[in-house]
Parts: C-alpha cells; sequence; structure tokens
C-alpha cells in the first residue's frame, strides 16, 4: 500500500569528479617529487654524505632507513611494507565516498607519501619487500633524517586535525552542534505568566 511506502528512495550519492581528480593529482605530484629528490639525492651523493643547506639549519644527509617514518623501528621492513600496502589499498578503495576537495588533498598527500616510501621498500635494496627507504632532510633540533614522502605524511595528519575541528565531512558539509539552535528555540517560546508579572 501507498501508507506502508517510503516517503523518499534513498540513493547512493554520485561519485565526485573533482574530488578524485584532487586526490589523484596530489599523490602524483607528492610521489613524482619525492621520487625525484631521491634519484638526485642518491645520484649526487654517497651514502653518509652530509651537505649544508642552510648552516646547520637544514641538511642534507644521506641515509637509508630499514623502518618506518623518520627511522622509528628499523628492522622491520617487511611488517611496514605490508602495511603500506594496506594503506594503498584502502585508500584507493575508499575515494569513491569523498566528496570533499580537502579531504582530497588529505588522501592524496597521504597516498602519494605512503607509496613513495613503499617503492623504495619494494624496488631498494637489499631485495623486494625490504628494500631500504632513503632518508636525507635533517633539520636542526629535529632527532630524525627524513624525506619528502615523510613530511607529506606528517601533513595530511595536520590537515586531518584542522578538518576535524573545522566539523568539514567527507562530504563536504560542516557539521553544527544542535545545543546553539535549542537554546536560541527555548529563548523564543513564550513563558507562562507568573503573578510577579503583573506586579
Amino acid at each position: 500500500m501507498a501508507a506502508t511506502e517510503p516517503q523518499a528512495e534513498v540513493r547512493a550519492s554520485p561519485v565526485s569528479v573533482r574530488a578524485l581528480v584532487t586526490l589523484a593529482v596530489v599523490a602524483l605530484a607528492v610521489y613524482g617529487l619525492d621520487q625525484l629528490s631521491k634519484f638526485l639525492i642518491v645520484s649526487n651523493l654517497t651514502e653518509g654524505e652530509l651537505v649544508r643547506v642552510l648552516g646547520e639549519v637544514l641538511q642534507f644527509h644521506f641515509v637509508k632507513n630499514s623502518g618506518a617514518a623518520f627511522s622509528f623501528a628499523s628492522g622491520s621492513t617487511w611488517i611496514f611494507s605490508i602495511a603500506a600496502s594496506a594503506v594503498t589499498v584502502f585508500i584507493i578503495g575508499f575515494s569513491r565516498r569523498i566528496r570533499s576537495v580537502g579531504w582530497a588533498v588529505l588522501f592524496g598527500m597521504l597516498l602519494g607519501g605512503t607509496t613513495g616510501n613503499l617503492t623504495d621498500r619494494l624496488f631498494r635494496e637489499p631485495g623486494f619487500g625490504v628494500g631500504h627507504v632513503v632518508d636525507f632532510i635533517q633539520v636542526i633540533g629535529f632527532p630524525a633524517i627524513f624525506n619528502i614522502a615523510d613530511s607529506f605524511i606528517v601533513a595530511s595528519m595536520g590537515l586531518f586535525i584542522i578538518l576535524t575541528i573545522r566539523g568539514v565531512g567527507l562530504d563536504g558539509k560542516r557539521s553544527h552542534g544542535t545545543a546553539p539552535a535549542a537554546d536560541a528555540a527555548s529563548d523564543a517560546e513564550p513563558r507562562p505568566s507568573t503573578p510577579e508579572d503583573s506586579k
């Protein structure tokens, strides 16, 4: 019967071409920049060599890292290769749900950085899946040497915090609390008169 039918049919939201293109462009740009920088470092420096760029503030120090970002957990390369592969597959599969350009940029940076380091682990020495990641950026006061991919992975986490604080959802809409609206509605409601009001 018509009375029992739902008022409106729920339809799946269309894929956002703009968000997908943004994600892909950002990911390719990050990946390309990361791999180009590593190629230049490997081609022009020997392992362990240090080049001062801005005195001691910024230096290029070529090292090879068998661990995660910022040399964490060295010696567990194969674990991070599996984790990076899982993250890559997840982002690619999840990308169709993204409608927000901000979130597309976030996942693009994360995808580009993850695949940048994953490429090193898969195709650099000492072997497939256990290759060492090329790190070369050394900043004064920072305890670890890192690369372009690491920088964008961290930047994506920062953007995640910003979008979350601002209440921006994957659909690009901002969520607002209901408390202010409820307070305004309660203020607008007429109060019953009391004997005190007639004095």
